[in-house]
């Protein structure tokens, strides 16, 4: 038996077999934190809790009837005085909420790329080779006896199949086939080797179930409102990250300025610490007038302490929110607020109001997004309950030689055409499982319908709350001035009181306590007149301000 000897034409098959698996495997590289790796689990961090022990911490309290002090303050902490718009600019560009939502639409991206190439075509093929020695018994009669003697029946066959699949967009699939094979044979026969080419061209087309482009572009407008769903949440990100700058900015400043009220109280108790021992020296009162004012200057230091600690909180708030470059969350700079508060009354219509949240909220674009899908997957779901009907077709070209070059040449010249039509029907009995899934669609969508009647009356109950609490807070800050001006007052008046004998320390002391709680709830009211201009415009789907902003998604490099 000879071995097959594969020819230019096998070699170059084989080549592009290679080729066409190289192109096929895509050769897509990762970059290096994106590579494969396994994390060896440590077993102690999911079993074992650490114990903290306070005890190596501890410090010596202070002894009873030493003066309480304030803590020493940190050492060169540098200001940096920042504006409402640069906070709004560094929430933007840095907080790393919306950094990380601002992926989002690029992964949204890539899934409805791939739903698009959905009919991209594939090239295909197959290679084989047999080689078969079988041993067949044969019977040979001489001189009138019967004697049984082993043959081998030897057979190669080399075979290459080369193609590309087409999907239709119409729910088929064209084929186009090109197969060559050879065959060599100990048995003999007309040519040997035998050389066969093969050419197929076929077509299947689902003529209702699976069918049409409708159908078949479902999964693409899927993706498609996924991805406006996905750029509707980010724009959501957007504005809740400068909402939030907003807010934090104005509590910052509440907090700087609630300090400073503290601070300007503890001096006032200082000097009436000061004026009560001059009147003692005097004998205009009682050594005890002298123990209730440092009692107050002592009050004084606990509402700093707590006003202090209430301003770190707000300034670490702000810079994780801002996330600047060069102003960690535990950096000893201070932020400063440079806007101050200038509170305009505004009447705002309700209706208007309501209707431009109507226009901009997300949630009611959201909804419009889902009920879309809803429509597209019960318009699909009801594609499924049909009957499957495909319809077949194929078209073959088939030659034969001793040679390749004679086999290509029967096949150019179609001498030898075949055709195939067919039809294949299947119809499930019952088909309740396609009904329940088209039943379900209905139903999912009908739900989200009776959801988005009420999502509007949560957004017109929040509109309507938000400007009833606008108006409260104007009315608060009028009051509260006024309150302040009257406390400041009495407070004036009391000392005079004192100085003539008529009033004790402890009626000085309440009166500037009055006093300061009056300025606090100024500022208080002052801010959250501003804090609720933001949640008024919040609550429409806008950002307080002139100015509009354009968000755009962030594509990190996939090669880094």
């Amino acid at each position: 038996m000879n071995n097959i000897r594969f020819s230019p034409y096998s070699v170059l098959a084989a080549t592009v077999l290679g080729l066409g698996l190289f192109w096929f495997a895509g050769c897509e590289s990762v970059s290096e934190q994106d590579s494969f790796y396994e994390y060896p689990i440590p077993k102690e961090k999911l079993k074992q809790i650490e114990p903290m022990n306070l005890k190596e911490f501890k410090s010596e309290p202070a002894k009873p009837g030493e003066p309480v002090t304030l803590p020493p303050a940190e050492e060169a902490a540098k200001e940096m005085t920042i504006s409402l718009e640069q906070a709004r600019a560094l929430a933007v560009e840095n907080n790393l909420d919306l950094q990380t939502q601002l992926i989002a639409p690029g992964i949204s991206e890539a899934a409805l790329r791939a739903e698009q190439a959905k009919f991209e075509a594939a090239f295909f093929t197959n290679v084989n080779y047999n080689k078969v020695d079988r041993p067949i018994p044969t019977y040979l009669s001489t001189g009138g006896a019967t004697n049984t003697t082993i043959a081998g029946s030897q057979y190669d066959d080399g075979y290459v199949d080369l193609g590309v699949q087409m999907p239709l967009q119409t729910g088929g699939t064209i084929t186009l086939d090109f197969a060559d094979d050879r065959s060599k044979t100990n048995s003999g026969g007309a040519f040997n080797p035998l050389y066969t080419e093969n050419a197929t061209f076929s077509i299947s087309q689902p003529l209702l179930k699976n069918a049409g482009q409708r159908f078949n572009f479902h999964t693409i407008r899927l993706a498609q409102y996924n991805k406006a769903i996905t750029d509707n949440l980010t724009k959501l990100e957007v504005i809740r990250v400068i909402a939030a700058a907003d807010r934090a900015y104005w509590r910052l400043y509440a907090a700087r300025r609630e300090l400073q009220v503290r601070q300007q109280q503890h001096d006032l108790a200082v000097k009436q610490l000061d004026r009560a021992k001059r009147m003692v020296n005097a004998g205009q009162t009682a050594q005890v007038e002298i123990v209730r004012a440092e009692a107050g200057v002592a009050r004084q230091l606990a509402a700093i302490i707590t006003a202090e600690n209430a301003l770190r909180d707000r300034q670490r708030e702000f810079k994780r929110l801002l996330n600047k470059p060069g102003l960690p969350i535990d950096s000893v700079t201070i932020p400063i607020p440079s806007n101050e508060p200038d509170p305009v009354h505004y009447d705002l219509d309700a209706q208007p109001m309501i209707a431009r949240a109507m226009e901009n909220r997300w949630e009611m674009l959201d909804l419009e997004l889902k009920l879309a899908q809803d429509a597209s997957t019960i318009d699909a779901a009801k594609n499924q309950t049909l009957p499957l009907v495909t319809l077949e077709y194929s078209y073959n070209v088939n030659g034969v030689g001793a040679t390749r070059t004679d086999s290509l040449d029967m096949l150019n010249q179609k001498h030898f055409e075949s055709h195939a039509m067919g039809a294949r029907l299947v119809v499930p009995l019952g088909n309740e499982a396609a009904k329940n899934n088209l039943r379900q669609s209905i139903l999912v969508r009908r739900q989200r319908l009776v959801g988005r009647e009420s999502r509007k009356q949560l957004i017109q109950q929040e509109v309507l709350n938000a400007l009833d609490q606008l108006e409260a807070n104007w009315q608060q800050i009028l009051a509260a001035r006024q309150s302040s001006i009257l406390e400041g007052r009495l407070y004036e008046a009391e000392i005079r009181q004192f100085e003539q004998g008529l009033r004790t320390s402890t009626d000085v002391l309440l009166a500037q306590t009055t006093f300061a709680d009056a300025q606090s709830a100024e500022i208080t009211a002052l801010v959250a007149y501003e804090i609720s201009l933001v949640d008024i415009a919040y609550a429409t789907g806008t950002l307080l301000g002139a100015a509009k902003v354009e968000w755009q998604p962030v594509t990190p490099d996939l090669t880094k």
